[in-house]
């Protein structure tokens, strides 16, 4: 007889090799009224399979398994069963490994060492079809962030050369070609040659997007 679940909680499919891991991972699910474990694998072929048969909320996914990486489960399983959520559950908290996964597809990324609430929190939020990264890899990723904007703005910056950085802060500030002229000791042609050069090397067009580019560059 087909085994039947509750609609009103969320169903959880457990995928990880270590059955001691599985075992905590079950009884703590199983003391909660809106979480259900309705299989568990060790394995990715068997995971796949689960996951085509029992069709889950959320798997529960581990990266280090016997028989495959499971990052490369994610967008068989997002195939397979397209409305199923997945938490990558790991004890990997190096950058790659998260980027890998919320480009395959995964929805959340919670290191092994995260406290029972933590998971459990993963779990549901997942289970909405929201983003939930662990506090710590949070912060790799926002690190990644910010470092990538740093080295964008030097590579912006390094697009235009000094003169041209000059008469960017100056029509930033207001001048007309005429000032910016006497300003730098230049003719207006030059002006215009160097405005023109601008736009084309940032791909801008409009005053308003200059201005916003010199001051998140720091040339004005």
């Amino acid at each position: 007889m087909e085994q039947k679940y509750s609609k009103d909680r969320l169903r959880v499919l457990l995928v990880d090799d270590h059955a001691v891991l599985l075992s905590g991972l079950k009884l703590l699910l199983g003391n909660t009224n809106d979480l259900e474990v309705i299989g568990e694998a060790k394995n990715g072929s068997d995971a796949a399979e689960a996951s085509k048969f029992l069709k889950p909320d959320v798997i529960v996914l581990d990266i280090n398994l016997g028989d495959t990486n499971g990052l490369e489960l994610v967008p068989q399983i997002k195939s397979l069963t397209p409305k199923t959520n997945i938490l990558v559950l790991t004890m990997y908290g190096e950058e790659e490994y998260l980027q890998k996964a919320l480009e395959l597809g995964a929805k959340g990324y919670v290191l092994k060492k995260a406290s029972d609430n933590e998971l459990l929190t993963a779990i549901r939020t997942v289970g909405r079809g929201e983003t939930y990264l662990d506090q710590t890899v949070a912060k790799t990723l926002v690190t990644m962030a910010l470092g990538s904007n740093a080295l964008k703005k030097e590579a912006d910056r390094e697009l235009l050369s000094s003169r041209e950085q000059e008469v960017l802060a100056l029509v930033a500030l207001g001048y007309t070609n005429k000032q910016i002229a006497g300003e730098l000791i230049i003719s207006i042609k030059t002006v215009e040659t160097h405005k023109a050069n601008i736009k084309i090397k940032l791909g801008l067009n409009k005053r308003s997007e200059l201005v916003r580019y010199a001051m998140d560059n720091n040339l004005i």
